[in-house]
């Protein structure tokens, strides 16, 4: 990419202490506050909550404690216990648990004790007994657990684990101001998110390196070196050609509305983080082409391509439950802790006409808030096609490579999570592929690494980075489920407890949990209190199904900050974009893609219904 065309970005800043003071202070002021009453009861709740609910559990069930159980009920004792904080009462999740769900969640179990806790709850309860037990030990840990209960020592583990909420909420404060603000580069406030939790005890030296490397991590890193190796070869070029090169009129308005219309189906099907990188070097190209032989060069254009790209690979994967793992942990959850399936087809027929307004939505939004001087891109593309002519109709060896590598780790990619388990024995992860994607373009001799050295921002790897550990900091401390909770006890006050207010409540809160961390966690996060709403005031009606789509497709709303999802932050990585570009369309399109979610579902999903169930 043309470094010299670019506008300097936050990384030449030093920092600007004046406005890098208003979120130090307010993360101070949450340090040394006292703690409200709010997060006491959630600090207890995670700290002493699931001791005290397996304890439950062992004198109900076996009549004893821990210590005195077979370790086939220590383990029936756990998964119970587990299924509790995830708001799963019902017997059949129970039963369909099997020893890799056990390990996920940390309790170790093997094939035969599995199958004799089963067996025993199976055979001693009925599926009424076990649901009434399960709400139970629900009460008892988010209700009926108190401090004043707990010895002096829970006391003091309650005490800690609340004052780690409150510098979580804290955290969020700093990191969403200084992302507001630019007070200080980018990158360093990942690293001040790391060690704000080390100094306060909510992780420690031993993992707190480990938080930032995870599979989206390598991703983002994977998908910025594939970017790497397709513009040095021209692959960007020649993809650029075939997808404009024949338009009689490429004016921006048209080449912009061409990217919605080609990348938000695609993302229902293919990840958004490897569409954004896809896509990435060819607005690249369509920019510096453009602005060539215009001095300073035209930076509005600039970012309306790269925000064009971001927002396009944001609207689609929550549609089909192919699109995104969001979608798949809502659909488990309407099944553990209701017992409703909710089919691939019928996700689809409910969410894919929402389409119809996302696509038009987006592109009027970006087209109304970014100005650029240069309204038609026919100059741009006639240099691509001179230097393209120069180089050779045919397709170049290092061209074919890049490609052939990049199919090969887009199939990788699309059938990770099944086909390739089948086959490698192991599940590696999306991030591991694109690393060894990258690997491959260097050992096949298409890239060097002064190439990933010099066109990768890396900067940007470690914001992603940051962004992975700020959302389990949210998550760990209970800071996800307290601002969750907060939020619906408030909107319950001003009438939205109960009907579409409910609906609209629980998607404000996951569309704001959504600009925090990554879609899938605040739907882990976020999943379990919104269904469990929706099941307490309208149970067994439409609400339920409903509130797992509307959940999991306001997660997608995450227009607003770099870090709330990897297309965003790819698209950072090109340089000509600040933070405050994104909340320019961003804003607009949370609230008007709010309004159609709540629209079609008073609409369209009661018009349809759900089968077997009453409408809310």
């Amino acid at each position: 990419m043309d470094k010299s065309k670019q506008k300097p970005t936050g990384y030449d800043k030093f920092v600007n202490w004046k406005l890098f003071s208003i979120p130090l202070a307010l993360l101070l002021i949450m340090v040394f506050i006292p703690t409200p009453k709010s997060m006491v009861d959630v600090g207890v709740e995670y700290s002493m909550g699931p001791k005290y609910v397996q304890k439950f559990f062992a004198e109900k069930l076996f009549g004893g404690t821990l210590d005195d159980l077979a370790q086939w009920q220590i383990l029936t004792v756990r998964v119970m216990e587990k299924s509790v904080e995830t708001s799963s009462f019902s017997m059949k999740p129970f039963l369909s648990r099997n020893v890799a769900w056990c390990l996920r969640e940390g309790i170790p179990a093997t094939e035969t004790t599995l199958k004799k806790s089963q067996e025993y709850i199976q055979t001693s309860l009925t599926p009424e007994e076990f649901q009434a037990l399960m709400v139970q030990g629900k009460e008892l840990r988010s209700t009926t657990l108190s401090m004043d209960k707990l010895t002096e020592s829970e006391k003091a583990a309650a005490e800690k684990k609340a004052f780690q909420l409150k510098v979580a909420v804290g955290i969020v404060l700093f990191v969403v101001l200084c992302f507001f603000t630019e007070a200080i580069p980018l990158p360093i406030v990942a690293f001040c998110t790391g060690i704000i939790a080390l100094l306060s005890g909510i992780v420690d030296r031993h993992s707190v390196a480990g938080l930032y490397w995870s599979d989206a991590t390598w991703f983002i890193m994977g998908s910025l070196m594939f970017a790497a190796a397709f513009v040095k070869t021209g692959v960007d070029r020649r993809i650029a050609m075939m997808m404009f090169g024949k338009l009689k009129n490429p004016s921006v308005r048209i080449v912009t509305l061409v990217f919605i219309v080609i990348i938000a189906p695609l993302t229902m099907v293919m990840s958004d983080h490897a569409l954004a990188a896809m896509f990435l070097p060819i607005g690249i190209l369509l920019y510096t082409t453009a602005s060539a032989n215009k001095e300073g060069g035209d930076p509005e254009l600039a970012k309306m391509l790269m925000i064009t790209i971001c927002m396009a690979a944001n609207l689609g994967g929550s549609l089909a439950p192919s699109g995104a793992a969001r979608n798949l942990i809502m659909m488990g959850y309407a099944e553990d802790m209701f017992g409703i399936t909710i089919g691939f087809g019928q996700w689809m027929i409910y969410c894919v006409p929402f389409l119809l307004f996302f696509i038009p939505l987006t592109w009027i939004a970006i087209n109304w808030r970014f100005k650029p001087q240069t309204t038609n891109l026919s100059e741009g593309l006639a240099i691509v096609k001179e230097d393209m002519a120069r180089r050779g109709d045919k397709w170049t060896k290092e061209q074919i490579i890049s490609v052939i590598i990049f199919v090969v780790t887009l199939f990788t990619w699309i059938t990770e999570s099944n086909l390739m388990v089948k086959i490698l024995g192991v599940r590696l992860g999306i991030g591991v592929f694109a690393v060894m994607g990258a690997i491959a373009y260097i050992l096949a001799g298409v890239v060097n690494w002064r190439d990933y050295q010099t066109r990768v921002d890396w900067g940007v790897v470690w914001l992603y980075a940051g962004a992975i550990i700020f959302g389990r900091i949210l998550v760990t401390t209970g800071a996800a489920y307290w601002i969750a909770s907060t939020i619906v006890s408030y909107t319950s006050l001003i009438g939205l407890g109960s009907g579409l207010g409910l609906l609209l409540s629980s998607n404000i809160i996951t569309g704001i949990m959504t600009q925090l961390m990554a879609d899938g966690p605040a739907c882990a996060a976020v999943g379990p209190v919104t269904l469990a709403m929706a099941g307490i005031v309208h149970p067994g009606t439409t609400m339920v199904p409903f509130m797992a789509m509307a959940t999991s497709i306001a997660s997608s709303f995450a227009y607003c900050l770099v870090i709330g999802t990897p297309p965003n932050a790819i698209v950072y990585a090109s340089g000509y974009l600040t933070s405050k570009d994104f909340l320019r369309v961003g804003v607009m399109l949370w609230f008007t893609n709010m309004a159609v979610l709540l629209i079609m579902a008073a609409t369209y999903w009661r018009i349809l219904g759900w089968p077997g169930m009453e409408s809310f």
